[in-house]
């Protein structure tokens, strides 16, 4: 590979474009209207500007434009359609992730839970595939036994999923998340599974090259999540058994190799309090929180993505694969908790990141938070040699993380990490249901509108000091165009 269109944006575009320049291979960045300013768009070595991060024919089009020969498709968006894998495949392109045929097979939730089975993986018992009528899903349910969690088969981030308590809600969930499902992916089949409560949220990383070479990395414990979306995402898990770990590594690498798996991917498990665990779902791609296993392993996840679409065979084997200390990353974003956890558009004023901790950002001083997409700002990965200690260097950063523009969701992190329940290490997925249901920040930040005083009254008196937060006086961010899109 020489070139490489980097088919997302924000914090994820940023990051392949730094394993790009390791690796010594050109990147592209595509951006939007909303994008135009974003950090990601000048973090490549050059930017093609298009309509929308959906469009795969016109990703395929720029990166044919710009002279690329590979697509990394991030998370999100097309990483896990198998339609857009193939067109890539089909377009003479290198498509940085799992073959289409395997996304097929995994990506799906009905078609995953199969293939999980038919591996001897254990499944939460259920009702998946065959007759989608209302009165069979009711028969099913009965069958089941309440409580029951309803889930759109192609969802995924807790959208078309519903927790049912009583068969007297049953009608009404089916007919919410058949409308989600529909709506948010095309796609309105719907699976029921027996609600397990209280479990962990566990995930096993994998790494699969196109020599048959399969490699489990370690577990993520994922169940700090607020509506089904992660919140908290640690490795090791502090409640997992060595045996249960090696068993859970064993079993998402069979499923993942008798998928035909190629590329980084994560089985997703949850884990009861009897240690006993069952398979949920794939995530075809790599993931939002990779960079905890980065931490523990010392393996770069995107650069083995590159050198395994290279054809390259995996650097190392099992019983190399070794683990140090501990990892938390937590997700910043640009939120309101005192409305509801709101999405906060706007511009950064002042950003100033930690020192001491892993950062994976998107903004920078003068950043617009556009109100189009996903509002993460950024991911913060601490590390120590216990989790103690990285509890400690992750509580500290956020501390002296300095974002002001928009509203975040920081104190609301560090209000997590100090909760003796997490500290204990007994958080579950119902932990922020229980605990943070009617949490508030302690204090409330300065108003929007008065630090938006305080930067119309900063370019004066920068000028007088010599200062800027913009390390170039000459880029757009100062120009008097529409370029700025003020």
């Amino acid at each position: 590979m020489r070139k490489v269109l980097i088919a997302n944006r924000g914090e994820i575009s940023c990051r392949v474009a730094r394993a790009c320049r390791e690796a010594g291979i050109a990147c592209v960045a595509v951006a939007t209207e909303p994008d135009r300013e974003a950090l990601h768009a000048f973090a490549a070595d050059e930017t093609v500007h298009i309509a929308s991060y959906l469009d795969g024919a016109e990703l395929i089009a720029a990166a044919k434009k710009a002279g690329a020969d590979a697509i990394h498709p991030g998370y999100g968006f097309l990483s896990e359609s198998h339609t857009f894998a193939d067109a890539v495949a089909a377009a003479g392109l290198t498509w940085i992730g799992p073959p289409g045929a395997a996304i097929r097979k995994v990506g799906d939730k009905m078609s995953g839970k199969a293939v999980a089975e038919a591996a001897g993986v254990p499944t939460v018992p259920g009702c998946s595939g065959g007759d989608q009528s209302d009165s069979h899903l009711k028969a099913e349910a009965l069958k089941i036994g309440f409580p029951i969690l309803v889930k759109a088969s192609g969802g995924g981030g807790g959208k078309g999923m519903r927790v049912v308590e009583r068969e007297a809600d049953l009608e009404e969930a089916i007919g919410a998340c058949r409308r989600e499902a529909a709506g948010g992916f095309k796609d309105d089949r719907l699976l029921l599974e027996k609600y397990l409560h209280p479990v962990r949220h566990v995930e096993i990383q994998v790494i699969a090259d196109t020599h048959g070479n399969v490699l489990h990395l370690g577990e993520r414990d994922c169940s700090v999540q607020r509506r089904h979306q992660k919140v908290v995402e640690e490795s090791p898990c502090p409640a997992i058994s060595p045996e249960t770990r090696a068993a859970m590594g064993r079993a998402a690498a069979a499923l993942m190799k008798a998928a035909g798996y190629v590329s980084a991917g994560t089985c997703e498990f949850i884990l009861d309090a009897a240690g006993k665990y069952y398979f949920l779902e794939v995530n075809a791609r790599l993931q939002v929180e990779h960079p905890v296993t980065e931490t523990v392993t010392g393996l770069d996840l995107v650069r083995l993505q590159l050198d395994v679409a290279a054809g390259k065979p995996l650097p190392i084997k099992q019983e190399e694969v070794t683990f140090r200390g501990h990892a938390i990353e937590l997700r910043i974003y640009a939120e309101d908790p005192e409305r509801e956890f709101m999405p906060s558009a706007g511009r950064v004023i002042e950003y100033e990141e930690p020192r001491g901790v892993r950062i994976d950002t998107g903004v920078r001083p003068g950043s617009a938070v556009p109100p189009d997409y996903d509002p993460m700002l950024a991911k913060l990965i601490a590390s120590g040699r216990t989790r103690a200690e990285a509890i400690a260097a992750a509580r500290r950063a956020l501390r002296e993380y300095a974002i002001l523009g928009v509203r975040t969701n920081i104190a609301y992190l560090d209000a997590i990490l100090g909760h003796p329940e997490f500290a204990a290490g007994r958080a579950t997925t119902g932990f922020l249901a229980k605990h943070f249901h009617a949490w508030k920040p302690p204090s409330s930040p300065p108003p929007l509108e008065v630090l938006a005083a305080v930067a119309a009254s900063e370019p004066s008196a920068r000028a007088a000091s010599g200062t800027s937060t913009d390390p170039d006086p000459h880029s757009p961010w100062r120009a008097r165009d529409a370029w700025r899109n003020l």
